[in-house]
């Protein structure tokens, strides 16, 4: 049970500056220090060290040493799975200060912060401490005289670049399988939300991380995430964030040594409702809480609400209802449901994207605005839009705020029309009370991810991971391992 005055007591604390993290070291920067400004007020917070090329390269040497020596790539499996599970336990012992720091960086309202952040990343190690000894080979079923073998072996060295929505929970998603194969990690925050995660650094270190294995650096994507994935020294590289970048890092693949690139770029899910539902209130609740918790900075959020027209003015009104009755603001205290997006400019794009949608016909059922600005933080009122047609900017393309768009859809074949005319593919649901309409959904929405009456909530035993522009590879899970290891072949004749 969170405690407001436990909150509070640890709202104010001073946070130091960021630093690299190198070696089991903290480190400066070469380029001029980033300002850290809190959503929740828009004031200053710390500044961040600003890696530059120089730096980046330190840090994938560093990554490469610890592979390539075998300090942790050749430890025992259980040690490593040892190592990662009190990383686990040093999380939890750690979980509210961490959820704190995070909300004043990136402003998630801190309820949602605690469980999905420290909560889940800590549930995230655990799991793959869990798998680490479980990493096996094969024996094929070769011919008498020979012996065939498949091996697999760690990549070496990652590179991970996370974005600011969940920096914690996402980070988990790629580090701990990443370590649990025995591989070396450089990781890259946004420069907008990193505390996290260099404090996760040494919690690493006092888990028993060994110096090296994991490295964290700071800074833009233009200069440090681009020294990244250009190194030759990274073997696979992961990504979260806009198809924009995931783009530029597949250039720079190219340029480089063609290191594997994994991408997960964000959706325009899909959240189908038919009239036949088992319970429109419940399906009216779940749904504004799947586009509208964190103000909508969720990458697999309901942004597009596809409603059948013989309940669609009612179902939405029902979402609306909701939408009004959230109370936004302070994402530190306890009342408040919804808390800031994360920056100015994030919430300058939110509006750019709202001003064309009524400029090409959507109608405002609720929302529409920026509210609470004499706090100096960035809030957003949850709106609402009605009158929106597939083919309107804010039916395709995505706006990662606290915005929906409805539509409406006659017979089965135009929800699914509908639902797949966008270049995305990361999630959707749908709610039927008709079986053979849920199956005929999952199979014909192409998404990686399909809820059934239901929106959220998938743990780490399934895997995320999108088609289409929404990207490539899959996090959490067991298949999450795949993107981390090689497969080696031995043909041993005997």
């Amino acid at each position: 049970m969170l405690d407001q005055n436990a909150i509070d007591a640890l709202r104010g604390t001073p946070v130091a500056t960021g630093r690299l993290w190198i070696s089991g070291r903290w480190e400066d920067g070469a380029g001029d220090p980033i300002p850290v400004v809190s959503p929740i007020d828009g004031q200053p917070l710390t500044t961040l060290a600003h890696a530059l090329a120089g730096d980046v390269d330190r840090a994938c040497a560093a990554a490469r040493a610890a592979f390539e020596d075998g300090r942790w790539s050749r430890l025992p499996p259980a040690r490593r799975g040892q190592v990662l599970l009190r990383l686990a336990e040093l999380i939890e012992r750690d979980a509210l200060e961490l959820a704190v720091l995070g909300v004043r960086d990136n402003g998630t309202e801190i309820a949602m912060a605690m469980a999905g952040e420290p909560g889940s990343a800590a549930g995230t190690f655990r799991y793959y401490a869990g798998a680490v000894d479980k990493i096996m080979g094969e024996v094929a079923p070769s011919p008498d005289a020979f012996l065939g073998m498949v091996l697999k072996e760690p990549v070496g060295v990652v590179g991970a670049i996370v974005p600011w929505n969940f920096p914690l929970m996402i980070a988990a998603w790629k580090l701990a399988p990443a370590l649990a194969a025995g591989n070396s990690v450089v990781l890259k925050p946004a420069e907008s939300a990193s505390l996290t995660l260099l404090r996760l650094a040494e919690l690493a270190a006092e888990a028993g991380l060994p110096d090296g294995v994991l490295n964290v650096v700071t800074g833009p994507g233009t200069t440090t995430g681009e020294a990244l994935a250009l190194s030759h020294e990274v073997d696979v590289l992961t990504f979260t964030g806009s198809g924009g970048v995931g783009r530029r890092l597949l250039e720079y693949s190219a340029r480089s040594n063609l290191k594997r690139v994994y991408l997960e770029l964000g959706g325009k899910s899909a959240n189908i409702v038919f009239a036949d539902a088992p319970d429109l209130d419940a399906a009216a609740k779940v749904s504004a809480m799947a586009i509208f918790r964190n103000s909508g900075q969720v990458c697999v959020a309901a942004s597009r609400l596809l409603v059948e027209a013989s309940v669609h003015d009612a179902f939405v009104e029902k979402v609306a209802e909701h939408a009004r009755a959230l109370k936004v603001g302070d994402p530190l205290h306890l009342g408040h449901d919804i808390g800031a997006v994360h920056s100015d400019r994030q919430l300058a794009g939110n509006l750019a994207h709202l001003e064309q949608a009524l400029a090409e016909g959507a109608h405002c059922v609720t929302g529409g605005g920026r509210i609470l600005s004499e706090t100096g933080g960035y809030y957003m009122a949850p709106t609402v839009l009605t009158g929106v047609r597939p083919d309107h900017a804010i039916a395709r393309q995505e706006v990662f705020g606290p915005v929906v768009a409805a539509l409406s859809f006659e017979t089965e074949e135009e929800a699914v029309a509908i639902a797949n005319a966008t270049d995305y593919g990361l999630a959707g649901g749908v709610w039927t009370s008709n079986l053979g309409r849920a199956h005929r959904m999952i199979r014909r929405v192409k998404t990686g991810v399909m809820h059934v009456n239901c929106y959220g909530g998938a743990d780490v035993t399934v895997p995320l991971g999108g088609v289409k522009q929404s990207g490539n590879g899959h996090d959490k899970s067991l298949h999450a391992l795949d993107k981390y290891l090689d497969l080696k072949t031995a043909w041993i004749a005997l």
